[in-house]
This record gives C-alpha cells, sequence and structure tokens, in this order.
C-alpha cells in the first residue's frame, strides 16, 4: 500500500528456458525435389540434420500480491516438459511428431507449435513469448500473432 492507503497493482514478466535435441528436414510436400533442394540446400538433406534448440517463454501479468508471483515457477516448469521436451525432445520432429506432417518443420513453425501447445497448459492471457534458438545465431520469436 502507498502513503494513501490504496494498492497498486504491479505487472512483471517472468521466463525460464528449456534446451531440447531433434532432428528435422526442411521439405515442403507443395514443391518438387528440386525447387526444396533449391530452397533449402544442405536443411533439405533427405537423412535430415540435428539441433540442440534453446527455448525460452516467457509469461507475463500481475504480481500477485500474496505470493509475490505472477506464475508459480513449478508450475511452468511442468507446464513446459509436458508442451516442449516430451514430444520434442530427441524426435525426428518430421517423423515423430505428428503437427509436422502436414507442416514444414522450421523453426518459425516449431515456435508456434510450442506456443499453441503451452497454451493448454497456461492460464489464458499470461502466455507472453516464445523464443526459439536453432543456433545461437539463428531465433524466432512467437507471440500469438
Amino acid at each position: 500500500m502507498n502513503a494513501a492507503g490504496t494498492s497498486r497493482c504491479r505487472f512483471a514478466r517472468v521466463s525460464r528456458i528449456v534446451s531440447f535435441s531433434a532432428s528435422h528436414r526442411l521439405h515442403s510436400k507443395a514443391l518438387s525435389n528440386e525447387e526444396n533442394l533449391k530452397l533449402f540446400g544442405k536443411c533439405n538433406n533427405p537423412n535430415g540434420h540435428g539441433h540442440n534448440y534453446k527455448v525460452v517463454v516467457t509469461v507475463h501479468g500481475e504480481i500477485d500480491p500474496v505470493t509475490g508471483m505472477v506464475m508459480n515457477l513449478t508450475n511452468l516448469k511442468e507446464y513446459m516438459e509436458e508442451a516442449i521436451m516430451k514430444p520434442l525432445d530427441h524426435k525426428n520432429l518430421d517423423l515423430d511428431v505428428p503437427y509436422f506432417a502436414d507442416v514444414v518443420s522450421t523453426t518459425e513453425n516449431v515456435a508456434v507449435y510450442i506456443w499453441e501447445s503451452l497454451q493448454k497448459f497456461i492460464p489464458v492471457g499470461i502466455l507472453h513469448k516464445v523464443k526459439v534458438y536453432e543456433t545461437d545465431n539463428n531465433i524466432v520469436v512467437y507471440k500469438g500473432e
């Protein structure tokens, strides 16, 4: 409470990071083999290739005056385990994750997949952004737009 006796809402963003390893092949069924090779280059290798992805999930909201938290990080850890680690870690994205059967497994689409998966667990309106590092140089940020 301030000097006048009224409380003030405070907002914060909280992030948690996980890392997972997965393989994939950049290949669009809408393109010919030649077009895929031209567009995706070595990432179109028929045997695929792998990455050690890093994912930063950020939630935002009002800091609860009783708990002092936007969200319990133990819960966020569990949600990330269910939405990211279990379905993606040590998987071939194209073969093991049904979502990518008809969606090219670009990092952009991986970020969308993670966002949509997290939405099933995280309370509505709290998820702020998903940031996926495919490499140190290739990063995608998705905010549900």
